[in-house]
């Protein structure tokens, strides 16, 4: 039974989204884009000033790019174009040179000033008519009444309000992933550390650009926060006491380590912070669901924070978008936490590897740490190949809404194409949202006309992709710029490969015969 079917009640809204950072953002803007109505509930009547993420990956900057923000982030925003790890004696344990144009057609990590992030995803969100924001509003108690959603709200305008679903972008204390219930895997990995936003005066670059210091004597981090931003951490010791340590006269003596002082440097904040590792086992019960810190939360040695919720986001969004327009059934959204509690715990167990590594302070396991990393250099160095690429928090989809052995469940990478009378430019802007199915073949040789009504009627871009000859490719068909697509539908040995829009491969078909079965499987998964 769809959404539409089963909801008789009248609603304000198809959507509550309690708590407007970045997640709830891009979750907002996804879903109204799409033509459903959102409502949004943010305690604070003013956007938090202070950054607390400082980069994404390639991947979520894929996302970003999805909600139809572009060029306004420029200034915001840069390549973060390096990450190395140096010992407490200045040698390189490990480095990464960032790919600017890497899988998913961005750089592999975008360094942010997260304010200003959030300042152009509001200000897009403004142009919405479908889109409502108040701030200024504490949702006190949500209330699944079966066929639509209660939200007790205080503050400018106190009350009740009613919805369709209700989604909690609501951070580490979420109200409503108390409201849904369940227990919360735990790590059991924590440790305090001082984050120092700066913005330096002197004009000096920093190289590398991002510095991770594995001494045992005093852990440290110093990173760009985006243009003209940069952030330092350092790991609080035992026996050190948290009042002291996180006093501003110990912030200056531990930022003169670095050479930022008073007179090159201005503070914009200092704050002590206890890093957690755990997520929660449910994220839906009934109409409720969460996204976010409120879903997850991690250390920061991957960077994976707000990027695992730009990925919730990007997930959730088209399920619910499909369920509220009646083209899905609701049991669809249970993949939503099957397929993202994996791609979470994954991301996790990075961080969690990466911070043991780095916090550790016993000098004999530092003396081993380094003896095996400073080889690992050595080895890559006389190596032809090079470093080893790390571990990458893209995880293909093993589970959920997939179909079919490889490539069902990979990421699909973008790279750029020409349209009809339009230069090049990155796939996801010339071809646009949705369901993709890719093919080298006239689409009317793969598909029947009955299928093709259907995936029409999904929303679904059924794209042609052709070699790349210098000649203006048919309508419908989008000419290989890049050489990304032919060869990875070669790989494949596939004819055609269906793209979900969270641009993970649904599955993949060899033929006509198998293209006819791959809609026909999408279609019985969507309304069982």
């Amino acid at each position: 039974m769809t959404d539409r079917e089963h909801t008789t009640a009248a609603v304000d809204a198809d959507v509550v989204i309690v708590g407007y950072g970045p997640v709830g953002q891009v979750t907002a803007l996804l879903l109204a884009a799409q033509g459903h109505d959102v409502t949004v509930l943010e305690r604070h009547p003013e956007p938090y000033p202070m950054p607390r993420a400082v980069s994404y990956d390639g991947e979520s900057a894929r996302i970003i790019a999805a909600t139809g923000v572009g060029a306004e982030l420029e200034g915001h925003v840069e390549s973060s174009r390096d990450y190395v790890w140096h010992n407490a004696d200045g040698e390189t344990l490990f480095r990464v040179d960032v790919d600017d144009r890497g899988r998913s057609g961005w750089p592999d990590s975008t360094s942010v000033y997260q304010p200003g992030l959030e300042a152009v995803l509001s200000a897009h969100g403004e142009r919405h008519p479908n889109l409502r924001v108040l701030r200024g509003h504490t949702v006190t108690a949500v209330a699944d009444r079966g066929d639509h959603v209660e939200i007790a709200v205080r503050g400018r305008r106190e009350g009740v309000l009613t919805a369709r679903w209700v989604i909690g972008c609501d951070g580490a204390n979420s109200l409503v992933r108390e409201a849904i219930g369940g227990t919360v895997t735990d790590s059991a990995f924590s440790s305090d550390w001082l984050t120092c936003d700066v913005v330096p005066r002197d004009g000096r670059t920093h190289r590398p650009n991002n510095l991770q210091i594995c001494d045992p004597a005093r852990p440290r981090t110093a990173v760009s926060a985006g243009p003209g931003h940069r952030r330092w951490e350092f790991m609080r010791l035992d026996g050190e006491s948290a009042e002291e340590f996180g006093s501003e006269e110990n912030v200056w003596k531990l930022l003169s380590l670095f050479d930022i002082t008073p007179e090159n440097s201005t503070l914009l904040r200092h704050s002590v912070y206890t890093f957690q590792a755990r997520y929660a086992d449910r994220w839906r019960n009934g109409r409720l669901l969460i996204a976010g810190d409120a879903a997850h939360l991690m250390p920061p040695f991957a960077g994976q924070g707000m990027c695992s919720g730009f990925r919730d986001a990007a997930n959730l969004a088209w399920k619910l978008a499909l369920v509220l327009a009646g083209r899905a059934d609701a049991a669809l959204l249970d993949t939503y936490t099957a397929e993202r509690r994996i791609h979470v715990r994954h991301a996790l167990t990075m961080s969690v590897d990466l911070g043991r590594v780095i916090c550790q302070t016993d000098p004999a396991a530092v003396r081993d740490r380094d003896t095996a990393m400073l080889a690992a250099q050595e080895r890559a160095r006389r190596s032809a190949v090079g470093a080893a690429r790390p571990r990458t928090p893209t995880q293909p989809l093993t589970t959920g809404l997939r179909q079919g052995a490889f490539p069902a469940g990979d990421l699909v990478p973008q790279g750029r194409v020409r349209a009809a009378g339009r230069p090049p430019g990155r796939f996801d802007g010339i071809v646009g949202r949705g369901f993709v199915l890719l093919t080298p073949e006239p689409p009317e040789d793969l598909l029947s006309t009955q299928d093709r009504a259907w995936l029409d009627a999904l929303g679904a871009r059924v794209v042609r992709v052709v070699a790349d000859d210098g000649t203006e490719p048919a309508p419908g068909a989008v000419a290989d710029t890049d050489a990304v697509y032919l060869p990875y539908l070669t790989a494949a040995r596939a004819a055609a490969v269906l793209v979900r829009p969270d641009f993970y491969v649904y599955g993949a078909a060899r033929d006509r015969t198998g293209a006819a079965a791959l809609v026909a499987a999408l279609r019985t998964a969507l309304r069982p």
